[in-house]
């Protein structure tokens, strides 16, 4: 059995791993202009996997499907398999948010981080080698 793992500090870290069955990351967005959509993940859905988003402060909308959700401090939305999804900060303050994802999505982001070629079509490959589709 495994040693459990502890955070006490989680911004800017994940507990979990890619080894893992999911991973849960605190990220933040610093904002930019008022009411422009500044989309933090392309429009993109998941075969496989489910994704949830849980506002730790600030605010984020969450597109799901042709569905624009507003989740606020204390808020949390799901994005099942297959749903396209995107989700951007709406305000120029800090949007702060837990991301909960399976480690397949986690190692997506780990490579789109890590990859320099940015084409569109580079990303479409990228993103289908983990069950994904860039829309």
């Amino acid at each position: 059995m495994a040693s459990p793992v502890t955070a006490s500090l989680l911004f800017r870290n994940t507990i979990g791993s890619a080894e893992n069955d999911f991973v849960i990351a605190e990220w933040q967005d610093d904002g930019g202009p008022a009411g422009v959509k500044r989309p933090i993940a392309p429009l993109h859905l998941h075969e496989q996997d489910d994704e949830a988003w849980y506002v730790l402060e600030g605010t984020l909308f969450v597109q799901l499907g042709d569905t624009e959700v507003e989740a606020r401090a204390g808020s949390a939305v799901f994005a099942s398999h297959g749903t396209p999804h995107t989700y951007w900060n709406p305000g120029p303050g800090p949007a702060r948010y837990l991301l909960v994802m399976t480690s397949n999505i986690y190692r997506l982001i780990q490579e789109i981080h890590a990859t320099t070629d940015r084409s569109h079509e580079g990303m479409q490959r990228l993103f289908a080698k983990y069950d994904s589709k860039l829309l």
